[in-house]
């Protein structure tokens, strides 16, 4: 009978604990990525510092690709604007940040890694070269 006792009461020690440790109320805020995505040139023939408006179709092909650590599970796709601007809330973790690739663009900047941190806000402007020269 005093085993019994015994079992019971490290089993309700341990379930309080389990139930203190999941319902503490205390969730990871989630963070933010944030930019600016650039797209040129979209004519055959841009004189320098010309920079002709570019249509809303243009940002609306482009998305911004958030995968795992590891670049190879797709998490989120996220739209730009009809002015390249995107924001994303995440989860805390390390991501890997990409382009969809839309025939022959090209970005340096990106696929990149970021971490993010609850509460924070991460900023990664991509530019796009389209290739069209």
């Amino acid at each position: 009978m005093r085993k019994k006792g015994v079992v019971l009461v490290l089993l309700a020690i341990l379930t309080l604990g389990l139930l203190l440790a999941g319902c503490s109320g205390r969730t990871l805020e989630p963070g933010i990525l944030s930019g600016t995505v650039t797209i040129g040139p979209i004519w055959p023939v841009e004189r320098p510092g010309e920079s002709p408006p570019i249509p809303c179709e243009v940002y609306e092909a482009r998305k911004v690709m958030i995968y795992d650590k590891k670049g190879s599970r797709l998490i989120k796709q996220v739209d730009l604007d009809c002015n390249g601007n995107y924001r994303v809330e995440l989860n805390p973790g390390v991501y890997t940040v990409d382009i969809n690739r839309i025939g022959i663009d090209f970005s340096k900047d990106v696929p990149k890694k970021i971490e993010i941190r609850p509460g924070e806000t991460i900023e990664l402007d991509i530019d796009i070269d389209t290739g069209i020269r």
